[in-house]
């Protein structure tokens, strides 16, 4: 197997150097192509249009092409590929998403500008993101609630989607499949005409359950073991559609219409008589997202947008079994839940209405003014939950060019929020930008809004066999956590070379934990009166010593350094290596530790070779992702690993068709987290790959 997978690396390795040695019969045009991708236009950093070398505010971008040599159809593999300070852990609740040392709830992702909703326990569901949809990928690192209000503590992830207008009329179709029944398989139907667009996309994913190890120890991480029947990785199917009108066939204004759906359901293991684990129940989600908006130029100076967005994300249970329960007075079991009975357990909605003025009062300078209206519901079954929240916010920002190498950005937002009133989000940057070099200084703050369960929560959750029941109450006394950002980078972008250096601290205060509090006499007598209802008696109460109660605790500090670089060797081939480090901590009780699921050392490397002969293009994509050790302060940390992939892809341009065949290996190493599970005590598994994988893919698309 060892000599098999050598032989495949080195004829992978063969094709990049035999291309390198033709890469004479390419014209100084495929080079200068590239590099624009050296210095794109980017739009999340200060909110406007703008050459990534000439924004104050450093963003890492991803581009379509990135993304398409590497292979992947998901948003977190584009991530965990592309971006080393960014690590993803999937379980049965979604997607625990980090970014710079911090979780899912201080990382803001965005569509278009637009925030996603939808998390279960923290965990947000991103299979809803249709990645053959995407022109590129820009993530901005630390604080930026200046603009983009709460929750853009760690950064902000914004997806930018392709609505092409080069074309009258365009189909494509993106198949890939690979072990484990993991497959995907996407379309699109674009159309535009005299400034009307319409474009169409649906996708459809699925993969199944699988374990790593069926052997689970009794006790702790050591002595017996038992085999159980739960998968590590959840299997799923997924299907999203969603449908995009633009039209821009009036002088000066542009508008478009959105809306989106998307269906989920789990595919856990069953119960198995004589094993340990399993469930009668699966989680299905569903997502509705419809936004629309319009933009007027005045001028060239001058525009004004308009956009307006609803999000809706629900999920419960749905029973893929009857469940029969004991009647203790007829002693016979009975039908309490048939097959297919589905529960609602969470629903959420989010209303956004933005107005957007971008002005460019002088040569060198741009002023945005803006406000925004959000309305937060929240209606969760199992924590007894029926609210909304509303918060305003106006803010303003300036970018000026102060002489012929140094820019300034002074922003600020005022955000009302009905919870806990009022908070000012400030911004300050400064770039100086001598020829092909530039170095930034930003210092920016972040907050997070309480979340609706944090702040009304009345959660109680039965115990099962010898485990006590879990009981959780909110605090409508919390205060928004805040942070401090300041990083300072240095740049240098050519026309062959680009490569960037960030140094960053954010300093996170009144951090939202949920705090274990002692059940005494008094906290017994009211526990008991709260659940009654819900089944909770002295004797199961009398299994727990504590209950949860959300609380304004924890600081946290996070330091760090990100550097990244691409080096166009030739036309053909191009070189990028990526290295992150991040000092995580938390102060919890007075006592310093490790962020939970941080990660010190991180790291990506790929070598991508791509030549075109005649009609035929070839690439060859290999890439890798390295780091150490997760940290899990209440548990064991998780091994440090190394993955190394393989992709080619294998282009014919016909007339007016496109066919693209892709083949490749995931996991060439066979790289496994092999460990044995265990039962009483959590056990973490930062890699979830089953091993070395072949990936085959198909793309057609017709002009």
């Amino acid at each position: 197997m060892k000599q098999k997978k050598t032989m495949i690396i080195c004829a992978m390795a063969t094709c990049i150097l035999s291309g390198y040695a033709q890469h004479q019969g390419n014209t100084k045009s495929e080079l200068t192509e590239k590099s624009h991708e050296l210095n794109p236009v980017v739009v999340t950093g200060n909110g406007h249009h703008e050459y990534l070398k000439t924004s104050t505010t450093p963003v890492h971008v991803m581009t379509a092409r990135q993304i398409k040599s590497q292979g992947v159809s998901t948003l977190n593999d584009a991530l965990t590929r592309l971006l080393p300070n960014a690590s993803f852990m999937p379980n049965a609740m979604g997607t625990y998403l980090r970014l710079n040392g911090l979780g899912n709830k201080y990382i803001l992702v965005l569509v278009n500008g637009k925030k996603v909703i939808g998390d279960i326990a923290g965990n947000i569901d991103l299979e809803r993101i249709d990645m053959s949809r995407v022109r590129r990928i820009e993530v901005l690192n630390g604080a930026a609630s200046s603009l983009y209000g709460s929750d853009a503590i760690g950064g902000v992830i914004n997806i930018i989607t392709n609505q092409p207008k080069d074309q009258l009329l365009s189909v494509q179709t993106d198949t890939r499949v690979s072990g484990k029944g993991k497959f995907t398989q996407s379309a699109n139907l674009n159309f535009y005409y005299k400034g009307f667009g319409s474009y169409t996309s649906f996708k459809h994913d699925e993969a199944d359950g699988y374990m790593l190890n069926k052997y689970q120890y009794l006790n702790g991480t050591e002595g017996d073991t038992e085999e159980t029947v739960d998968h590590q990785f959840i299997g799923f199917h997924t299907n999203t559609i969603s449908q995009r009108f633009t039209y821009d066939g009036i002088k000066n204004l542009s508008t478009y219409a959105e809306v989106s759906h998307s269906y989920k359901m789990l595919d856990r293991a069953r119960k198995v008589e004589g094993l340990d684990g399993g469930v009668d129940y699966n989680m299905r989600f569903k997502t509705l997202r419809w936004n629309a908006g319009a933009s007027y130029k005045f001028n060239k100076n001058h525009s004004l947008q308009l956009d307006f967005l609803s999000d809706n994300f629900r999920y419960g249970n749905e029973y893929q079994v009857d469940v029969y329960t004991l009647n203790k007075k007829t002693k016979e079991n009975e039908l309490t839940t048939p097959k297919g009975f589905y529960t609602q357990t969470k629903w959420q909605q989010l209303f956004d209405l933005e107005l957007k003025n971008i002005n460019h009062f002088t040569e060198n300078s741009t002023t945005i003014f803006g406000g925004e209206w959000k309305n937060d519901f929240l209606n969760a079954t199992t924590g007894e939950v029926n609210r909304h929240v509303y918060n305003l916010s106006a803010y303003a920002q300036h970018d000026l060019k102060l002489f012929s190498s140094l820019t300034a950005t002074l922003g600020v937002r005022y955000d009302k929020h009905e919870a806990f009133g009022n908070n000012i989000s400030p911004k300050m940057a400064l770039m100086y930008a001598p020829g092909d070099f530039n170095i930034r200084m930003n210092y920016a703050r972040g907050f997070r809004a309480p979340g609706m369960d944090e702040l009304y929560y009345h959660y109680y959750k039965a115990g099962m066999g010898s485990r006590g029941p879990a009981i959780t109450f909110g605090n409508k006394d919390l205060k928004p956590e805040h942070s401090d950002y300041i990083s300072l980078s240095a740049a240098y972008t050519g026309q062959q070379f680009t490569i960037t250096i960030t140094g960053y601290l954010n300093y996170v205060n009144d951090m939202i934990v949920k705090d274990n509090v002692e059940i005494d006499d008094a906290a017994r007598e009211q526990l008991l009166q709260e659940f009654s209802e819900q089944g909770l008696d002295e004797k199961n109460l009398a299994k727990i010593k504590t209950y949860g109660k959300y609380i304004n605790s924890d600081k946290g500090t996070v330091k760090g350094v990100n550097v990244s670089a691409s080096y166009n060797l030739t036309p053909d081939l191009n070189l990028t290596a990526n290295y992150s480090y991040t000092y995580a901590r938390t102060r919890e009780s007075g006592v310093w530790r490790n962020l939970d699921r941080s990660i010190r050392n991180s790291g990506t490397v790929a070598a991508n070779y791509n030549h075109t002969w005649g009609i035929y293009t070839l690439n060859v994509n290999l890439n890798g992702r390295f780091q150490s050790k997760t940290y899990f302060p209440d548990y064991e940390d998780g091994p440090g690993y190394g993955i190394v992939n393989i992709n080619t892809s294998h282009s014919f341009r016909l007339k007016k068709m496109l066919v693209e065949p892709s083949i490749g290996l995931d996991n060439i190493f066979n790289k496994v987290d092999k460990r044995i599970r265990t039962s009483s005590t959590y056990r973490y598994y930062p890699l979830l790959s089953p091993g070395t994988m072949l990936v085959a893919g198909l793309k057609l698309k017709f002009n």
